[in-house]
């Protein structure tokens, strides 16, 4: 008879330390493809931080007396590169600074679009017309990856604050991770007056 209760405890156990190893490993591989989401949205920011200068050096090119503009891209461009997000240490503050300076950059570059409107030369220039297709595509994907982000760490969230994931979650530390929101005020049309 006591035989018997030992093989039931010890199965009852082990079915626990499966469930358990299964719940942690399911955690971990969610986590990583928020993490992984969260660098796609950054590669996306970056590749657009990188046409900026192709961009600018085909607007001065025509447009020489636009430098206030001119500098102000390269301010917010400066700005937006600093801020690096880290899955690890990532916080409703963290991201709300790095949204700020992504919304800045973006009002930079509206500005700097709009200047090419003075400019039917610039307009019509091949270069200008392939670097803002370019940056169109890189504006679609950036939403994209946010929204890719956004779905995966909702998956995450869900899956750490469900019992009974929670008692293996908040043993391990798996701690609940931000989304990246809309910027208050985007519901309305940007101000692109120069």
């Amino acid at each position: 008879m006591k035989k018997k209760s030992v093989w039931i405890i010890v199965g009852i156990v082990l079915i626990i330390a499966l469930w358990a190893f299964g719940a942690y490993n399911g955690m971990v591989n969610k986590q990583e493809a928020a993490t992984t989401a969260l660098a796609d949205v950054q590669s996306t920011y970056q590749r657009r931080a990188d046409l900026l200068p192709n961009l600018t050096k085909v607007v001065k090119a025509y447009a020489k007396h636009e430098n206030s503009t001119f500098k102000e891209v390269a301010e917010a461009r400066s700005k937006a590169s600093q801020i690096t997000l880290d899955a690890g240490s990532l916080n409703p503050e963290k991201l709300k600074r790095f949204e700020a300076a992504q919304g800045e950059l973006s009002a930079a570059l509206g500005k700097l679009m709009m200047v090419s409107e003075r400019y039917p030369d610039l307009k019509a220039s091949e270069n200008f017309k392939d670097l803002q297709i370019q940056l169109e595509g890189t504006e679609n994907r950036i939403n994209e990856a946010r929204q890719k982000y956004n779905e995966a760490v909702q998956d995450y969230n869900v899956t750490i604050r469900r019992m009974p994931n929670v008692l293996v979650s908040g043993t391990f530390g798996f701690d609940k991770m931000v989304k990246f929101e809309a910027a208050p005020g985007a519901e309305k049309a940007p101000d692109l007056n120069i």
